[in-house]
Formats: C-alpha cells, sequence, structure tokens
C-alpha cells in the first residue's frame, strides 16, 4: 500500500487520436528526459464537461481544432493510475496519488498540417504516428497497463483483435 493512498485521483481526459491510416499520435513530453510518448491528456476543470476537457487538451497540447477531429467512441468508465511514489510529491504540487481519465477516440478529419505542437504553453518537443498495438512498448511503465486497457476497449474500432 504507498503511502500516498489516502490522496485523490487527479480528474483528466485522455484523447487517443487516429489518423486515416489508423494510426494513434503520440507526443514527448517536453519536460522529461526519457524516450517516453504519450497520448493528449490533461486535467478536467470543475464543472467542465469531460468531452468539453477533451477537445480543449487536444487544441492546448496539439493544435488540432475540434472541426478536425469527429468523435468516434468514448470509454465507458473513467481509467485509474498511480503515479510511482517518487513522482507523487514532484508532480501536481502533490495534491494527487495519481489521475483518473475519462478516454475519447477521435479520427482526424484533416492533414497532418492541422498539427502543431508549438502551442501557447507547449506541452511536446516531438511527435509521430504509430500502430496502436506499439503504445504499451512507448509509454512510462506506471502507464503501460491503462494503455493496455485502453486498447482492449478501443479494440473494435481500432480493429485489433482481441
Amino acid at each position: 500500500m504507498s503511502q500516498y493512498a489516502h490522496l485523490p485521483y487527479r480528474p483528466c481526459a485522455g484523447v487517443m487520436l487516429l489518423n486515416a491510416q489508423g494510426q494513434v499520435f503520440v507526443g514527448q513530453r517536453l519536460d522529461n528526459v526519457l524516450e517516453a510518448w504519450q497520448m493528449p491528456q490533461g486535467g478536467i476543470d470543475p464543472g467542465e464537461d469531460p468531452l468539453d476537457a477533451a477537445y480543449r487538451e487536444l487544441w492546448e497540447e496539439t493544435g488540432v481544432r475540434r472541426e478536425h477531429v469527429e468523435l468516434i467512441a468514448q470509454a465507458p468508465d473513467e481509467l485509474e493510475y498511480d503515479l510511482p511514489d517518487d513522482l507523487v510529491g514532484k508532480v501536481w504540487k502533490g495534491k494527487w496519488r495519481g489521475q483518473r481519465q475519462r478516454w475519447f477516440l477521435f479520427r482526424l478529419t484533416a492533414g497532418d498540417e492541422a498539427i502543431d505542437i508549438a502551442t501557447a504553453e507547449p506541452e511536446f518537443r516531438a511527435w509521430r504516428w504509430i500502430a496502436p498495438a506499439e503504445l504499451p512498448n512507448v509509454i512510462v511503465p506506471f502507464k503501460r497497463e491503462l494503455y493496455a486497457k485502453l486498447l482492449a476497449i478501443f479494440a473494435g474500432p481500432l480493429g485489433i483483435d482481441q
């Protein structure tokens, strides 16, 4: 049992963004020196609808506007992950033990030109498209199980055999 089990989870929205070829957008965080990649995600503001938060986070992190995506699916339940104990005090001012996330699957209806990670408050230093099955291999280890669950949840729309 973690010494931080008493802390709440941070409410968050996450986006799995697909291109026309069925590949998934991943970005490499600016604030991390690891070769770790992740999908767009971020906090849900108090009173904010999770889907609206997903559209906002997508725009804030990738420059992709709401009119350039279509909603394909959403996870029926929140997914949670815990931060490793050594990160709890360093991330989010120590207020949260991890995140509880609402995930949405979007398809990019524009081309790559709709993506611009040089946003007002950049999150990513690089981005690329990868095969969905590669997601658990490129994420930080403490999010690996969550990403594997997402692949199972979105297996139908992704065309993945379970």
